[in-house]
């Protein structure tokens, strides 16, 4: 099992990391990124330690590895994937969305249906089955880039400038392909040992240059990460800001200039109908959105608890009105909880063997998220109310005697002192107000794409057939002379 320091040590590889006009030396020592780097270091060393229950033997293998790099094979596998899922979610309390277990569910389930990436053209499904065991062994922390960049909306790839906007293949040698143009958004790609770049929205006929699919180490030639403004160098403390300073994912833009990746790298190449079967016929979708929804879970359960916290400490838990507030919180929480439970109850093999959660329950869930989550965010906020502004500027003002004299005297409640009040609603201030707690309402928002995208995937997995046909029956079983 790979220990935090390891995959520490790994992230000294050369790559090339910009933010602020320059490039980063090191990832792991830059006050952007060590934060979440010692995160995802943590989660490596909780596996590792004994009696995780995060380790397994693969079937397909033989070798002892990290279980959530292993495709469910029985209800019994998925049920302790989902123990694992949950182990590392509650480490982070649900506010790392892209640990190492997400792309590591995608890419099992690519490894399952290795057929899936098989044309008349290439066979990259041994390439695929081969990139997982790798995986398997050295426990590598796969991010993604499979969003185009903003462009434009009217149209698709092919139509959109000269020179590839979006990342596309621009050669093929005998060695490998040529890549050239960008991909968004790598959440956690600067402290990710590897990337993950393809294209799940769908593409025309005409974008065919733009239908790939590889993976590649960080420190590869050519390739550059854009990160967006980070939110922890910016924190006065880990006091003030205790979610800023833990757990901030920089996302990134990707440039490919010119890179070469190696065929054995390649799982998809110049083929539009390769990108849909790799992700919908294979399962990789059910099972990587399966991941994401457990951690949102965990995610929901943290918000609930602080917001029943807030209400301990103003008094205000006994008042109907606030009862009202916190239960329909705990409908959110428990909602999608029930779905991820239902998912996994409702799950079946496919022809491969695979263990697939049942779509039903977990597209409902995503389908709601753009709506359910910035609900559980208002109700926090609207519980807090000017509490989370009746706070000192820092930690400062907290060791200063003189401020402090003041501070315990006006700035408590009747059980809890003022050191204590301020650490809770500064907290709550960083989940409601910060940019930290606004990038975080964002992603939930559209971590399935726009609110449409994640609805469509509720409408066609729903079932409406069943439903449908008892309308009509009933509708057929009365006429104008009943």
């Amino acid at each position: 099992m790979r220990a935090g320091s390891d995959y520490l040590a790994a992230l000294t590889d050369g790559r090339a990391v910009y933010l602020d006009g320059a490039r980063v030396d090191d990832v792991r020592t830059h006050p952007a990124f060590a934060p979440v780097a010692h995160r995802v270091a943590e989660l490596f060393d909780l596996a590792a330690a004994p009696g995780s229950g995060m380790t397994c033997q693969d079937p397909a293998t033989g070798e002892v590895t990290n279980r959530v790099f292993v495709a469910p094979r029985s209800r019994a596998d998925l049920a302790a994937l989902r123990e694992a899922i949950l182990t590392w979610a509650h480490h982070n309390h649900g506010w790392v969305g892209r640990g190492p277990d997400h792309v590591g569910a995608f890419v099992s389930a690519f490894a399952a249906h290795p057929e899936a990436f098989d044309t008349d053209e290439h066979s990259f499904g041994a390439n695929v089955v081969a990139y997982h065991r790798r995986l398997q062994r050295e426990h590598r922390y796969v991010a993604y880039a499979i969003i185009p960049p903003q462009f434009s909306r009217a149209v698709t790839a092919h139509a959109w400038d000269d020179e590839p906007v979006q990342a596309a293949v621009v050669a093929q040698r005998p060695d490998g392909i040529v890549v050239r143009g960008a991909q968004m958004l790598a959440t956690g790609g600067a402290v990710a040992d590897e990337l993950f770049v393809s294209c799940i929205k769908p593409l025309s006929p005409e974008d065919r240059d733009f239908a790939l699919a590889f993976a590649l180490p960080l420190a590869t030639p050519g390739l550059r990460l854009h990160c967006r403004r980070p939110y922890a160098p910016a924190a006065s403390s880990g006091y003030d800001y205790p979610l800023s300073t833990r757990y901030d994912e920089t996302d990134a833009l990707v440039v490919f200039d010119d890179v070469l990746v190696p065929w054995e790298r390649v799982f998809v190449c110049r083929d539009v109908a390769g990108l849909q079967r790799q992700f919908f016929a294979t399962g990789a979708h059910q099972l990587g959105n399966w991941q994401a929804q457990l951690r949102l879970t965990v995610k929901l359960q943290f918000i609930a608890g602080l917001a029943r916290k807030v209400a301990q400490v103003n008094e205000i838990d006994r008042f109907p009105g606030v009862i009202e507030k916190l239960g329909e919180l705990a409908s959110i929480a428990s909602l999608v909880e029930s779905a991820v439970i239902a998912a996994e109850q409702t799950a079946e093999p496919d022809a491969a063997g695979l263990w697939r959660p049942g779509p039903r329950a977990l597209y409902g869930a995503m389908g709601l998220q753009a709506e359910l989550y910035p609900r559980a965010i208002g109700i926090l906020r609207e519980l807090a109310g000017g509490g989370v502004l009746q706070v000192p500027a820092s930690v400062a003002d907290l060791r200063d005697p003189a401020v402090r004299a003041d501070l315990d005297r006006y700035v408590r409640s009747p059980k809890v002192d003022a050191e204590q009040r301020v650490k809770l609603f500064k907290l709550v201030w960083d989940v409601v107000g910060s940019e930290f707690g606004g990038r975080h309402q964002q992603y939930e928002m559209f971590y399935a794409g726009a609110p449409f995208v994640a609805r469509n995937y509720a409408f066609r997995n729903y079932g409406f057939d069943a439903p449908l046909a008892t309308v009509d029956a009933f509708l057929d079983s009365y006429d104008t002379a009943n």
